[in-house]
This record gives C-alpha cells, sequence and structure tokens, in this order.
C-alpha cells in the first residue's frame, strides 16, 4: 500500500508559505517504519482538487490531504471529496454536534459547514479545537494548520494502519565512485536492477565538489537492512573489479 499526500493551497504555489507538512509526514510514517511514496501539490482550484481526488480514491493507496476543509469561500476540499465520491454532501451528524457544542448560536449560519462532509465520511478527532478531520474510504483529510494536522495524522495511522507498520523500516545505503560515468556503467546498473528487484537503486552524477573534486558517482541502495548490505556488497565488489576508486558515502 503505497502512501501519498495532497497538500492544498494557492498561499503554497504563491510562495507566499512554505510547506511544512511533507517533512513532518516523512519523519511520522519513518517512526512507523514506513515510507512516503508521493507528494501533489495543489492551489485552490476545484477543477483540479476533484480531479486528484477521484485519483486518490480509485489508486488504493493510503493518502493524506492537507488543507481546504474549513468554512471560508476558498475552502473546496469537503464538496471536492463529495464530487470524486459521487456522494451527497451532508451534515455529518456527529460533527454537527462537534461544532454545536463548541460555539453554540455562533456555529450558524458559517461554522456549521464544517461539518458538511460526503455521506461516507468517518470523522477525524482533532485535539486542538475539537473541529473534525474526515476520512472516505484510505483518504484521510484534515487541516491546513500544522499544529492540528500532525496529531490527526499520527492518531489515523495508530487506529487504522498499524499492520502497515514495521519493525525494521527501510534503509539507504551507498558509496562513491571517483572518476565513473553513467554510459560505462548502464549494462552493470541493469544486472543489479534486475537482481534486487525489492530495492531502490539510485544514481547521482557529481562533477566535484569541495570534499570530492574529481567527477564522480553517488550510489544508493534502499529497502530492508540485510537486503541492501548484501547488494551493496556486490556492488562495491563490482566496481573496484572494474578498476574504480570506491569510498564511502557519507552520512546524511
Amino acid at each position: 500500500m503505497n502512501i501519498g499526500a495532497l497538500i492544498i493551497g494557492d498561499e503554497l504555489l504563491s510562495g507566499k508559505r512554505q510547506d511544512k507538512h511533507m517533512p513532518v509526514l516523512i519523519r511520522l510514517l519513518a517512526e512507523r517504519g514506513m515510507k512516503l511514496a508521493w507528494v501533489e501539490y495543489l492551489g485552490d482550484d476545484p477543477a483540479r482538487i476533484e480531479v486528484a481526488l477521484r485519483r486518490a480514491f480509485a489508486s488504493g493507496d493510503l493518502v493524506f490531504s492537507f488543507g481546504g476543509i474549513g468554512a471560508t469561500p476558498d475552502d473546496y476540499t469537503r464538496a471536492c471529496a463529495a464530487q470524486a465520491l459521487d456522494e451527497a454532501l451532508e451534515i455529518h451528524p456527529e460533527a454537527k454536534q462537534l461544532i454545536e457544542g463548541r460555539f453554540g448560536a455562533d456555529a450558524y449560519p458559517h461554522r456549521i459547514n464544517m461539518g458538511r462532509l460526503p455521506a461516507s465520511a468517518r470523522l477525524i478527532p482533532n485535539p486542538v479545537n475539537q473541529m473534525p478531520g474526515f476520512s472516505c474510504r484510505d483518504v484521510h483529510f484534515v487541516p491546513g494548520f500544522p499544529n492540528m494536522a500532525w496529531p490527526m495524522v499520527a492518531w489515523v495511522l495508530d487506529t487504522q494502519y498499524r499492520a502497515l507498520f514495521s519493525e525494521h523500516p527501510d534503509v539507504e545505503q551507498g558509496c562513491i565512485a571517483i572518476e565513473a560515468r553513467e554510459g560505462d556503467l548502464i549494462t552493470l546498473m541493469q544486472e543489479f536492477v534486475a537482481r534486487y528487484p525489492a530495492l531502490r537503486f539510485s544514481s547521482l552524477p557529481n562533477f566535484g565538489t569541495d570534499a570530492i573534486p574529481q567527477m564522480h558517482i553517488e550510489f544508493g541502495f534502499s529497502g530492508q537492512p540485510a537486503l541492501v548490505a548484501m547488494a551493496l556488497d556486490e556492488w562495491r565488489k563490482a566496481l573496484l573489479a572494474k578498476g574504480y576508486e570506491v569510498r564511502d558515502k557519507p552520512a546524511s
């Protein structure tokens, strides 16, 4: 089950705000032995949001959607989710109770709209101000405010996806080949990709740095620790056999 994120808001695309969600989501997943597969940034464009959500619902991925679930005119995510699911947008009875309980008569006429959700929605509790997020299938909608969104994401993971947790999370290890050129190593790279299909292989050429002034390539393997160690050991030996100087990859 791949894990993705939709991060919504014109302010991100205009540069008025910097996204803080992706690095924290990566950390929350890593703490549970999981990893992020993809991220998509979207402006406040209902047509694009609906298309992205249709794709997310159809993918079977676990997806977190950040932003656009408030009560202001530029909050389109709730309506787009309903349209993407071909469902009605309805006042969720539990959300109604939460909103009325917090705001009383001031819940009307606008704040109550935060409880207008797709018919199949399940609530995600908000520990900060009790205004819930919601889930539909494996797509989970949380506010754009970091102090609310992050504990809500953690709650979703811990209550609904423990089966995906790993006690042995993936690692990334690699090495550097001095004076190497990718064109000379494509066949060898293809052999290793075919030999280790469960691993991800990366090749990053560099024309020189202060630390390593020569042209070099930084190679990496990511996946389960034992398999990564095996592949890297074989890769280093293969590079040495071809006459390259091989160095350890600096710790990141």
